[in-house]
This record gives structure tokens, sequence and C-alpha cells, in this order.
């Protein structure tokens, strides 16, 4: 079975778009088979894009997991001052946002395959709704790549739907030393917001 997380995705392409409606934004967006729901805004991101609060100005940015784009790019037209990164292991992914971003306007968003992030930059903030799907192991080990690239002052918000593991997920971030919370629940999804842990801010 081939999926989303897939670097080269088997589906072959069908090109499609899906509107992203949100009371700030208005896009029309390209997408594909082989990419994360591509016939419509995943109800998760939605709920993500509605409650999560207003990112930093400026600085650099992270959509983990960006799939066609509909994270980065908001974050992109909420901060245009901020250097927004999008990165995925799906190269079929990567190369949609970039194209959405620039048919937005977004000159400011840099997508790129994950493992060809500059290693030097560290993030003021990271949205994501993660690929759960991935699995347990597969999944913490993503997040604390990412999550310890955070700033000082830096905070990460993910969605995850309650009955695919939110709150154990809340507690093994916790257990971590990353300071998380509920920032919102709707529709069975959960938005928690991950703090850079107190021993980073001290280290650095």
């Amino acid at each position: 079975m081939a999926h989303y997380f897939e670097e080269s995705p088997q589906a072959a392409s069908r090109p499609g778009s899906v509107a992203l409606v949100l009371p700030d934004l208005h896009l029309r967006l390209e997408t594909d088979r082989g990419v994360f729901s591509p016939e419509r805004i995943d109800p998760g991101t939605r709920v993500l894009l509605e409650t999560v609060p207003p990112p930093p100005a400026e600085g650099d940015l992270l959509d983990l997991g960006c799939g066609y784009g509909p994270i980065a790019l908001t974050m992109a037209s909420r901060a245009p001052k901020a250097t927004v990164w999008a990165v995925d292991v799906n190269r079929r992914s990567v190369e949609l946002c970039a194209r959405n971003a620039k048919s937005a306007g977004l000159d400011k968003v840099r997508s790129v395959h994950a493992d060809e992030m500059p290693e030097d930059v560290r993030f003021r903030a990271i949205w994501s709704n993660p690929a759960i799907r991935i699995g347990k192991t597969a999944l913490h080990e993503m997040l604390t790549r990412w999550l310890d690239r955070l700033t000082p002052d830096g905070s990460a918000y993910l969605v995850v739907q309650k009955h695919l593991g939110s709150d154990s997920l809340q507690r093994w971030l916790s257990n971590q030393g990353r300071p998380t919370s509920r920032l919102a629940s709707r529709s069975a999804y959960r938005v928690l917001r991950v703090d850079a842990r107190p021993a980073e801010i001290q280290e650095r």
C-alpha cells in the first residue's frame, strides 16, 4: 500500500486543486495523488489554522510535514516578514508546496526535503499536522529531531486526533521534559502547544 509519507509516491499523478478558505485567507492550492489529503483541506489542519495564535512576525518558522502547503502558506501570509520552512519527506509534496507558494506570491516560503534542511536553522515556531500513521517510534523520533531545533522562546503547535493518541502523545512529550498543554479541542482533534525544554533555555 502506498503512503503519503513515502519519499517517491507510487500513485500515478492526477493533478487537482482545493480551496483553502479561512477568515483571513482564501487560496486555491494545487494537489495531486500520493500526497496527504489531496481532495480537501484535512479537518485537523483546519482546526489547527483556526485556533493557533499568530506566528512570530519575524525569524524562521517551520511547517513540519507540509504536504501541498496549506499550513506553510498560512504561516507566511500571517507573518510576511518571517522565513517559513516547509519540509516533507514526500518529494511530490515539496514540489507542490513550492508551486503553491509561488502562485500565491509568498516568496519567503522555502520548500525543502526534510533531509536537505540546513542544520543551523532554529525555529521560533513549529506548526504541524504530524504523520501519526508512521508509527509511534518513528513519530517520536521525528518530533524529537525537530522540536530540538526550537529557539529558547519557541513553541510548537501540533494537531492530533483524539482516537489516534493525542492524550498519550501529550503525556510522552511532557515526560520528555517538554512543557505541553492542550490549546484547543474540537471535532475529535486536539491542538497541543509544546514549549522548548527548560534545559535547552539554560544551555543557550
